[in-house]
C-alpha cells in the first residue's frame, strides 16, 4: 500500500515508497503501474510518480488527498487484483482525463487572477479620480480667492477714484498714487498665486508618484505571475502527455513480450522442450524490465526535483503577491493621508490667504493716509513755492526799474561826453582850418578832416606824428581785437595816402540828436515788444542749435567706436575708459563745481573719458568723507545746483561723472539717553540697529560687522534689510535724478563684497571702482619682490563682487615706487606677467599714481616727483584702466606730455584686456610690446625694435623722452 498526503498549502510530501521501496510489503516488480496524486486545491503545481509492481492477488494501492472544503484526509482504495494490462491502460487514459481537467482549472484560476488585477486597476482608476477630484476643488478655491482678489482691487479702485474726485485740485499727483495701490495689487496677486502654487506643487507631484509607482507595481505583479502560470502550465502538460506517452508504449511492449513468452512457455510445454530453457530466457527478460524500471525511476526523480523547482516558485509568487497587496494596502492608506493633510493644508493656506488680505487692507488704508498727509504737505510746499516766486518776480521787477534808471543815468554821462567831444572837435576842425589856410604850400604835413575823426599823414621823419597815425609799438593781440572789433562802431576806413584822402567818398557819422537818446531810454520795452520777441527767439534758436550739435557729435562718436567699446559692464565700462580725478584735498576751499565745469572741454579734448567727483553728500569734514544726511548735497564743493550744471558740462562734453560714495560709515546727528552718538537724521532716520554691535564705539544693536572697523564714525551693518533697500534707493536716486554715471566705493574693506554686488545690480552703474587698500609686503624696511599675497587680496574682494566691480592696482602703485629707480626687474612675475593685479586679472585693476589721500597736501603716500613722467608712461601704456591726478594734469607742468601718452594710447588701441608680452626686465630697462601696435621702453636700456628678432612688423617712434621711456607704433 502506498500512501501519497499533501498539506493545506498543496505541496506534496513524497515518502521513499512512491518509488518502489517499500518497508511494510514485498512486492515483486512484475508490471509496472503509473499513478498521479493531483490536488484540488492548487492548480499550479502537479506530481507525477511511478511505481512497479509484482502482480498479486492481495495487492492494494491507497491515495490520499485533501478536501478542498473542510482540509480533510480521505482514502480511496483501489483493488489491483486480476487486473489485466488494457485496465492499466483505460486507468491511465482517465487520469489523462484529470490531467486535462485540471488544466481547465489552472485556466479558470487564472481568469480569477486576471479578474483581481482588474479590480486593482479600477481601484487605480477610483484613486485617479479622486485625486482629479481633489485637484479640481484646489483650482476651484484659487478661482475663489483670485476672485476675492479681484472683489478687493476694484473695491479698493473704487475708493481711490472716490478720493481722486474728493481732491481734484491734486489730480495728478492722486493718479500716481492709484497706480502704486494697483502696482501693490497686482503684486499681493502675483505673491498668492506663487504661494499657491508652491504649497500644492510639492503634494500634487508627490501623489502622482505615488499613484505611477502603484500601478507600475501592480502591472509588475500581474505581468510576473502571468508568465509564470504559463509557463509552470504549459512545461507540466507537455511534459506529462510526453511521459505518459513513453509509459504507455513500453507497457504495451512489455505486455505483448509477455505475451509472447506465455505463449512460447505453453508450447513447450505442450511440445515437452526442457523447461529450464525457458526459464532462463523468462530471468533474462526479467532483468531487462528491471533495467527500464530502473530508467524510469531516474525520470521520477527528475519530475520529483522539478516539481520541487515548481513548488518553491509558486511559493515566491505568492509572497511577491502578498508583498504587492500590502503595498496597495499601503499606498491607499499614504492617499487617505495625503488627502487629510492636503485638506488641513488648503484651510491653513485659505486661513493665511485672509490674513494676508486682512493685512494688505490695512497697509493700503495707512499707505492711504500717508498718501493724503504727503499730499497736503506737497499742497503747503507749493503754496510756499508761489510765494516764493511771486517775491522773486517782484525781486526782478525792481531789479529792472533800477537798471533802467542805471542805463538813463549812463546815457546822461554818455550824453554830456558827447557834447564836450563835439566842442573839442570842432575846436579841432577850427585851428586845422587856420593851419591849412596858413600852410597851403607845405607837403610835409596833411590834415584831413573827415566828420570829427581827423586822420593824420605824416612824414616818415616826425615820430610824435608816426606814434600818432600808426599806433603804439607793441601789437594788439587778436583775442583783443575780435573782443574791440565785436563792440566797437564802424569807424571810416584808415586813409593811407592824401590822394585817397582827398577822393574818399566816405560819409561822416550822423551820431543821433540828445532828444532821441533820451527817447530811447525812456523807451521801456514791453513783452509783446517785436525787439524783445526777437532777442528771446534768438536765443532758443542758439540754444537749440547747441544742443543738436551736442547730439549729432555724440552719436558721430558712438557710430566711430568699436563693439566692444559701446558694450558698458559695471566692472569695465567701455574698456577704454580714461579716469581723471578731479579734485585733491584741498578743493572744497574754493567753488569747485563751477571751476571744474570750466575745464570739461580741455578734458574731453586731451582724450579723458570720465571724471570722478569728490563726495556730494553733507558731511562733518569738509572733504566729504564722513557723510551725515546722504539726501542733502549741498557741500563744501558747492550746492547741489551747481554739482547739476557739472554733471551737464560733463556730458555735453561726452565725459562719464562718477560719484564718490562712502557707504561704510556715516555721522550721526542726534545722540542717544547715554549721551552716544548713533541716532541718524535727515531723510534715512536710522537708529542704533543700523550699526554693526562690534563697533567699540557706538553701541550698535545690529549683526557682527563683514569687515574691517572704521573706529571714525558708526560703521553701517549692511546685513539688515532695511538698510539695503535704503541705500539702494539712494544710488538710484543719484542716478536718476542728479546724473552721476558710475561709482567710486571709498572703503570696501569695511563691508562684505557681496553687498558691493547686490548695490551695482540695483544702481546698474555705467562703472564702479572699489578702494580696498591695504598694506604690502615689506622685509627688513625693503619692499619684497612677491607681491602675491597682496593682489591676491585684492582680487580676492573683486570676486567677492562677483566681477561686477574693479579695483585701485595699490599692488602696481607700490611697485612702481621701487621699480622705476633701475629695479625694473620687479615689473615682471616669475610667469612672465605684470607683478601687480595688472598682471592676474587686468579688465578690473584701476591703476594710477596717485591720488588725495597719497598726494595733494596729505602726502600720505607720494609718488617720487622724478619719476612721474615714467610712472604714467607705464600705466597709460598698458592694459586695465588708467587714473590721472588733478595736480598732475594741471599743477605739475606735464599736461601735454601725459595727453601725448593718452594719444598714442588710442593710436595703439589699447583697453583695459589688451595682451602683454614683456621682453627685457632688468637694471638698465624694461621692454614690453602691448597689444598687437604698440612697443615702450623705460629706463636708459639701448633697445629698438629692429634689435628684438621676435619683433615683426614695421615700427615708427612716437614718443621719445631719451632714457625715461620711448614708445613705438606699428606702420
Amino acid at each position: 500500500m502506498i500512501v501519497l498526503c499533501r498539506n493545506k498549502m498543496g505541496a506534496a510530501l513524497l515518502p521513499d515508497a512512491a518509488f518502489g521501496i517499500f518497508p511494510r510489503c514485498s512486492i515483486v516488480p512484475r508490471h509496472p503501474l503509473i499513478c498521479r496524486i493531483t490536488s484540488a486545491r492548487t492548480i499550479r503545481r502537479r506530481n507525477y510518480f511511478f511505481a512497479d509492481q509484482r502482480i498479486s492477488k492481495s495487492a492494494h494501492i491507497v491515495f490520499s488527498h485533501s478536501n478542498d472544503s473542510d482540509d480533510t484526509l480521505t482514502d480511496v482504495v483501489v483493488d489491483q487484483d486480476d487486473l489485466s494490462v488494457r485496465s492499466d491502460v483505460i486507468g491511465i487514459e482517465d487520469e489523462l482525463e484529470i490531467a486535462k481537467k485540471a488544466l481547465s482549472e489552472a485556466q479558470h484560476r487564472q481568469e480569477v487572477i486576471e479578474k483581481e488585477r482588474d479590480q486593482l486597476l479600477e481601484e487605480l482608476a477610483r484613486s485617479e479620480a479622486k485625486d482629479m477630484e481633489y485637484v479640481n476643488t484646489i483650482l476651484h478655491d484659487k478661482e475663489v480667492a483670485i476672485a476675492e482678489l479681484e472683489a478687493a482691487k476694484s473695491l479698493f479702485q473704487k475708493k481711490l477714484e472716490s478720493s481722486v474726485e474728493e481732491k481734484f485740485t491734486l489730480e495728478s499727483k492722486l493718479v500716481l498714487a492709484k497706480q502704486d495701490a494697483v502696482d501693490l495689487a497686482v503684486q499681493v496677486e502675483k505673491l498668492a498665486e506663487v504661494a499657491f502654487q508652491q504649497a500644492t506643487s510639492h503634494i500634487l507631484e508627490d501623489a502622482q508618484l505615488r499613484i505611477s509607482s502603484a500601478e507600475t507595481t501592480a502591472a509588475e505583479a500581474a505581468l510576473l505571475i502571468e508568465k509564470q502560470i504559463k509557463d509552470a502550465t504549459e512545461g507540466t502538460i507537455s511534459s506529462i502527455v510526453e511521459k505518459s506517452r513513453h509509459a504507455i508504449e513500453r507497457a504495451l511492449v512489455v505486455a505483448e513480450e509477455a505475451g509472447e513468452l506465455a505463449k512460447r512457455s505453453v508450447d513447450t510445454l505442450m511440445d515437452g522442450t526442457s523447461p529450464f530453457t525457458e526459464i532462463a530466457d523468462v530471468q533474462a527478460e526479467n532483468i531487462k524490465l528491471q533495467g527500464i524500471i530502473s530508467d524510469i525511476e531516474s525520470q521520477l526523480m527528475v519530475a520529483r526535483n522539478e516539481a520541487d523547482k515548481l513548488n518553491l516558485e509558486l511559493e515566491n509568487t505568492r509572497q511577491q503577491l502578498q508583498a504587492f497587496e500590502q503595498r496597495a494596502n499601503d499606498a491607499e492608506k499614504s492617499m487617505l493621508e495625503f488627502q487629510e493633510s492636503s485638506r488641513k493644508n488648503s484651510l491653513k493656506k485659505e486661513e493665511e490667504m485672509k490674513s494676508m488680505l486682512d493685512k494688505v487692507k490695512k497697509d493700503v488704508a495707512e499707505r492711504t493716509k500717508a498718501i493724503s498727509k504727503a499730499f497736503k504737505a506737497d499742497l503747503k510746499n507749493i503754496k510756499a513755492t508761489v510765494e516764493a516766486a511771486k517775491e522773486v518776480v517782484h525781486c526782478k521787477d525792481y531789479a529792472y526799474l533800477r537798471r533802467c534808471e542805471a542805463l538813463q543815468r549812463s546815457l546822461k554821462a554818455s550824453e554830456d561826453a558827447l557834447k564836450t567831444w563835439r566842442q573839442r572837435a570842432e575846436m579841432a576842425e577850427s585851428l586845422l582850418l587856420k593851419g591849412r589856410l596858413q600852410d597851403e604850400g607845405d607837403e610835409d604835413s596833411i590834415y584831413v578832416v573827415n566828420g570829427g575823426r581827423i586822420d593824420l599823414l605824416t612824414d616818415v621823419d616826425s615820430q610824435k606824428w608816426k606814434l600818432l597815425s600808426d599806433g603804439p609799438r607793441r601789437e594788439i593781440p587778436h583775442w583783443m581785437a575780435r573782443r574791440i572789433n565785436a563792440v566797437s562802431p564802424k569807424f571810416p576806413p584808415k586813409k593811407l595816402d592824401v590822394a585817397e584822402a582827398f577822393t574818399s567818398k566816405f560819409r561822416s557819422l550822423e551820431l543821433p540828436t540828445a532828444d532821441e537818446v533820451w527817447s530811447i531810454a525812456r523807451e521801456k520795452p514791453k513783452e509783446g515788444d517785436a525787439l524783445v520777441e526777437h532777442v528771446y527767439e534768438r536765443e532758443t534758436i542758439e540754444k537749440k542749435r547747441k544742443a543738436l550739435e551736442r547730439a549729432l557729435q555724440r552719436k558721430t562718436i558712438q557710430w566711430q567706436r568699436a563693439p566692444e567699446q559701446t558694450k558698458l559692464e559695471p566692472g569695465t565700462g567701455t574698456g577704454r575708459e580714461i579716469v581723471f580725478q578731479g579734485f585733491n584735498w584741498e578743493s572744497w576751499r574754493r567753488r569747485w563745481y563751477l571751476e571744474l565745469a570750466a575745464k570739461t572741454a580741455d578734458l574731453s579734448h586731451c582724450g579723458v573719458t570720465a571724471v570722478w567727483l569728490p563726495p556730494p553728500t553733507e558731511s562733518v569734514s569738509p572733504q566729504g568723507y564722513m557723510p551725515s544726511d546722504l539726501y542733502n548735497l549741498n557741500s563744501s564743493y558747492g550746492s547741489v545746483e551747481e554739482l547739476k550744471y557739472c554733471i551737464d558740462e560733463m556730458h555735453s562734453q561726452d565725459l562719464l561723472a562718477f560719484g564718490d560714495v562712502v557707504l561704510n560709515h556715516r555721522c550721526a546727528q542726534k545722540q542717544s539717553p547715554n549721551g552716544v552718538w548713533n541716532i541718524f537724521g535727515g531723510k534715512l532716520s536710522w537708529g542704533p540697529e543700523a550699526i554693526v554691535c562690534d563697533d567699540p564705539n557706538f553701541e550698535g544693536r545690529g549683526n557682527p560687522s563683514s569687515g574691517d572697523i572704521f573706529h571714525a564714525a558708526p560703521n553701517i551693518d549692511h546685513s539688515q534689510d532695511f538698510v539695503r533697500k535704503d541705500i539702494k534707493g539712494w544710488l538710484n536716486w543719484l542716478r536718476n535724478d542728479i546724473g552721476f554715471d558710475g561709482w567710486r566705493l571709498d572703503f570696501v574693506r569695511g563691508f562684505s563684497g557681496t553687498y558691493v554686488k547686490e548695490y551695482i545690480e540695483a544702481s546698474n552703474p555705467v562703472f564702479a571702482i572699489g578702494e580696498y587698500w591695504d598694506s604690502l609686503g615689506y622685509e627688513h624696511g625693503s619692499l619684497c619682490y612677491n607681491q602675491d599675497p597682496h593682489r591676491q587680496r585684492i582680487v580676492n574682494w573683486i570676486n567677492a563682487t562677483g566681477g561686477t566691480s574693479s579695483a585701485f592696482d595699490i599692488t602696481t602703485k607700490g611697485i612702481l615706487h621701487s621699480a622705476l629707480h633701475n629695479e625694473y626687474w620687479r615689473l615682471i612675475d616669475p610667469q612672465g606677467k605684470p607683478t601687480g593685479v595688472m598682471g592676474w586679472w587686468p579688465s578690473r585693476a584701476v591703476t594710477f599714481l596717485e591720488n588725495h589721500d597719497t598726494g595733494s597736501t596729505q602726502g600720505h603716500w607720494p609718488f617720487p616727483r622724478d619719476k612721474l613722467m615714467q610712472g604714467y608712461a607705464y600705466i597709460l601704456t598698458h592694459p586695465g584702466t588708467p587714473v590721472i591726478f588733478y595736480d598732475h594734469f594741471y599743477d605739475f607742468g606735464i599736461h601735454d606730455v601725459i595727453t601725448e601718452l593718452i594719444e598714442a594710447r588710442r593710436r595703439g588701441g589699447i583697453h583695459c584686456r589688451s595682451s602683454i608680452k614683456i621682453y627685457h626686465a632688468n637694471n638698465e630697462g624694461y621692454v614690453a610690446q602691448v597689444g598687437e601696435a604698440l612697443v615702450m621702453k623705460l629706463g636708459q636700456f639701448d633697445w629698438n625694435p629692429s634689435k628684438e628678432n621676435q619683433l615683426e612688423g614695421s615700427w615708427q617712434k612716437f614718443v621719445d623722452k631719451g632714457a625715461d621711456y620711448q614708445v613705438w607704433l606699428r606702420q
